[in-house]
């Protein structure tokens, strides 16, 4: 791609840098995205309580002085789950600070608004680097308001995906210098930093995500391999792909060991297979079989919309001047050919042998691809002497499409209140299937459960007497109570099981027990005064995981620092010869 359109040489040199006029479009066309949000309130969408559940009790929980949680205080009303350990941190996180920072009912407005706004200035800065300002504009613009972000934005409420589709741009941008298929030169070792950077974000962001972000390099990676006949290419690309991983390792490990210590099958449960979401799938719950429709409705858009400006484009054709610029976009469709096939249910076997691809439950996700792709050539076509009619186009038939989704979805401005509600009240939220430590069903669970509760018959049935428990801390990962009996017993805490919880009594460490239903601990005590300390320790995955990020992060610094002393030097030799 070493043909970059020039605008009009008499125009001269803009005084507004580039980036700007990219975040000014972006910002325009989501807040076009968000205007509904000002009269109906938050739009509820599926996942729309999942994710502030999140929001709110990591903001609940920066209060108490974790910087970074990883069990929650008030999901399964207060017994809690690790949903942080296998829930990437990025959305929650952003959601936590906004929050803090913006009344309770905008924070799903501005959410959205911020990261449709960084959506489209991140395919400006992609767009920009095979093409002119003007269809790279034009190309942002679509890409903020494509028919995959509307549908999360009214009707998905998945936030987090979302803000990994806002880096997918910047992802192949980084592919894309990786790969040597925008420049002549070789690509040196900071090429590394520009695909690995962005490529832990998206994991950071969303799982889900990161699995179709990494299939797709793969993809991308092993076609410009064979076409090239280049095996450099694939260690190039392999490298990358490592150090990406690295980076996101403080999460990545955790979430991929301990797996095992919770009920992660139920992800695949009922409803959450590929098969039974692929498009246009009908299956017995209506509600179900509805919103798979309008899934596919918006993919089967962005396909044929892929394949009219494909063809429209002319990118493909032999009169290129630069033969890596007909390798690159070649290299687009064929992405963007893939993510389409996986949609369709002749794809199965592909699902059920591919490590990890079923975990991406819907299919239709792939669409977030092929949103990418077709923007590459809409922005090609709309470089084009009277171009702009084909974006300006496709916006305005986005209007109708935006306007079917709104009445799809579920709007309601006290959302973010009764929400809010949930902790003031201390009733907290329901739990998550996959999150649920193993050997528990989270759905037995007390709804309204004491702290401590004494288990009042000691052995042989006789009721114990005397038993005074006194609570001196209660925060979400250090506990600590104290019970004075007059004869042995146990107390029940409200908490489930996991093996990070640390159980001290007097000082000494002991295995807690649970009830005979659920999974809620259950701890000892002697006669007398006991201490009880409930610690969440540091496991020696998240240990690994935080070294594996930590030397990755070194390896991106010293590469940033050298690359850093080679332009110094650069500048200096240029200096002396003039």
């Amino acid at each position: 791609m070493t043909e970059v359109f020039q605008e009009e040489a008499s125009a001269g040199k803009s005084r507004v840098p580039d980036w700007v006029w990219a975040v000014g479009v972006s910002l325009l066309v989501s807040l076009a995205v968000v205007l509904p949000f000002f009269w109906l309130g938050s739009a509820s969408g599926h996942d729309f309580e999942f994710h502030v559940a999140s929001w709110l009790d990591v903001s609940y929980q920066w209060k108490e002085g974790i910087f970074y949680p990883r069990w929650t205080a008030w999901m399964n009303h207060g017994f809690g789950e690790p949903r942080y350990i296998f829930y990437p941190p990025l959305s929650w996180v952003l959601g936590a600070v906004l929050t803090r920072l913006t009344p309770l009912p905008w924070v799903p407005m501005f959410f959205v608004l911020l990261t449709q706004t960084l959506a489209g200035v991140s395919a400006f800065f992609l767009l920009r680097r095979i093409m002119g300002k003007r269809g790279a504009l034009w190309g942002a613009a679509c890409y903020a308001a494509n028919p995959n972000a509307l549908l999360m934005s009214y009707v998905r409420s998945d936030f987090a995906e979302q803000l990994a589709c806002a880096i997918f741009p910047l992802l192949l941008l980084g592919a894309l210098k990786l790969l040597n298929l925008l420049e002549d030169k070789s690509p040196d070792a900071s090429s590394l930093l520009s695909f690995a950077l962005p490529f832990a974000a998206v994991w950071l962001c969303n799982a889900p995500a990161g699995v179709i972000a990494s299939y797709a390099i793969a993809l991308l990676i092993g076609w410009v391999a064979v076409a090239q006949r280049s095996w450099r290419i694939g260690v190039r690309g392999a490298a990358g792909i490592v150090l990406g991983f690295g980076l996101s390792g403080f999460y990545l490990l955790p979430a991929a060991y301990e797996q095992r210590w919770v009920n992660i099958s139920q992800a695949l449960s009922s409803g959450l297979l590929p098969l039974q979401n692929f498009l246009f799938t009908n299956v017995d719950d209506v509600e179900h079989t509805w919103f798979n429709w309008i899934a596919s409705f918006c993919a089967v858009s962005l396909m044929l919309l892929l394949g009219v400006f494909a063809l429209l484009s002319r990118r493909l054709a032999s009169s290129q001047k630069a033969e890596s610029g007909v390798a690159a976009w070649k290299a687009l469709l064929l992405v963007g050919t893939g993510a389409s096939l996986l949609m369709l249910r002749s794809s199965n076997p592909l699902w059920t042998h591919l490590p990890k691809l079923r975990f991406v439950q819907f299919p239709w996700r792939w669409m977030s691809i092929v949103a990418l792709v077709y923007v590459c050539f809409l922005a090609a076509v709309a470089q084009k002497r009277r171009g702009w009619i084909a974006p300006v186009l496709i916006l305005v038939l986005s209007v109708p499409l935006a306007n079917f989704l709104i009445e799809n979805t579920w709007w309601d401005p006290d959302d973010m209140g009764i929400q809010k509600e949930a902790i003031d009240s201390g009733t907290g939220y329901d739990g998550t299937d996959e999150y649920d430590p193993m050997g528990d069903d989270h759905l037995d669970l007390p709804a309204n459960a004491p702290l401590v509760k004494v288990l009042t018959e000691a052995l042989g049935g006789e009721t114990v007497k005397a038993v005074e428990v006194k609570v001196l801390r209660w925060n979400t990962e250090d506990k600590e109570i104290e019970v004075r009996a007059g004869e042995k017993t146990s107390v029940a805490v409200r908490l489930v099981n996991y093996p990070a919880w640390q159980v001290m009594v007097n000082g000494k460490r002991i295995k807690p027990g649970r009830m005979d239903d659920v999974n809620q601990m259950v701890i000892p005590v002697e006669t007398g005064s006991s201490v009880i300390q409930i610690r969440f320790a540091r496991t020696l995955d998240r240990t690994v995981g935080g070294l594996v990020s930590l030397l990755s992060l070194g390896i991106c610094g010293v590469v940033f620092i050298r690359k850093g002393k080679s332009g110094r030097r650069k500048a200096a030799v240029a200096k002396m010869i003039v």
